[in-house]
């Protein structure tokens, strides 16, 4: 005898780097689903930080409707593990009303920490507190060399400027003796009624992208955008402050780089990123991956998420 349960929608995620154009086939994709856009980037959870991270402005969410974007403050910190709880209860909820839940966003922890079997090490606070003050007396750079030793596999996930994350990396190596890349998050989907689709680009496309996206992004006003978020208390945020082009724009706004600086140090910076999120995708062999210029594109996704039973 069959079921009477209804079946419940899939989960779908959508991945890619950073400009390969993820937005636009997650709105495509929601609209063809009776879906839902879940965002799992770490920084348009901010209210405010619109222009630099891209955030898709409400007249062109096409009515569908988003989930944790502007639900923080940029002086609230985030951690991977509240996001986690955060989407896993936002997918859930969806699922419940019969609506698919479309994950997108740039960055592929969250991703990751979302879809995948992950559990949070402990943390101790003496431990945290002594790397913090190390972090503010040396600096994130002289920190991600002693992690680059430790955990090689782990500082090469990590920015550089990413204080907050090598601090948590050097913790957990500390505390439980392993790796930080040991308690990474494991190939294997908490419900398999799952599916990522990546969005391929070659690489010069992107990087032409990706500076024209960076220019636009002066024009649009990133400038005046940081000095209104200076005055909400950027500076002295743990997560908010650590954004591709906040950061280059703070540096200019101290007097320490002129804005042409700020520019090519936010491309150069959003490029080095790109090339981390495929350093996170290039390995999971779950990914079906469609090209940003094919035009058969959301078909070819269409197909996959009805492959895909729960």
């Amino acid at each position: 005898m069959q079921s009477s349960q209804p079946r419940r929608p899939p989960i779908v995620a959508i991945v890619g780097p950073t400009a390969s154009g993820k937005t636009a086939l997650s709105l495509d994709l929601a609209e063809r689903l009776g879906g839902e856009i879940v965002n799992t980037d770490a920084m348009q959870v901010y209210r405010g930080m619109d222009v630099g991270t891209a955030k898709l402005p409400v007249a062109e969410r096409r009515g569908i409707p988003h989930h944790l974007l502007d639900t923080l403050e940029v002086r609230d910190p985030a951690t991977v593990a509240e996001f986690q709880r955060w989407a896993r209860a936002e997918i859930a909820a969806l699922r419940d009303r019969g609506r698919t839940p479309v994950l997108v966003g740039g960055s592929a922890l969250y991703t990751r920490a979302i879809l995948d079997r992950f559990e949070f090490p402990g943390t101790d606070p003496a431990v945290r507190a002594r790397l913090e003050g190390e972090l503010a007396a040396v600096g994130s750079p002289a920190l991600h060399r002693r992690l680059a030793e430790a955990d090689p596999a782990a500082a090469e996930r990590i920015e550089v400027e990413n204080g907050r994350r090598v601090v948590r990396a050097l913790e957990v190596i500390e505390i439980t003796g392993r790796p930080f890349s040991a308690s990474l998050p494991v190939l294997e989907y908490v419900d398999p009624a799952t599916v990522q689709v990546g969005v391929a680009i070659d690489r010069d496309v992107l990087e032409e992208r990706i500076r024209l996206r960076v220019d636009l992004m002066f024009e649009q006003g990133l400038v005046a955008e940081v000095e209104r978020l200076l005055e909400h208390g950027l500076a002295e945020s743990r997560t908010a402050a650590a954004a591709i082009g906040y950061r280059q724009v703070m540096d200019h706004l101290a007097g320490e780089i002129d804005l042409a600086e700020a520019k090519e140090r936010t491309v150069i910076a959003t490029r080095k990123f790109a090339r981390r999120q495929m350093a996170w995708w290039k390995n999971d062999p779950r990914i079906h991956w469609v090209g940003y210029d094919d035009p058969d594109r959301l078909e070819s996704a269409l197909a996959l998420v009805g492959s895909v039973s729960a």
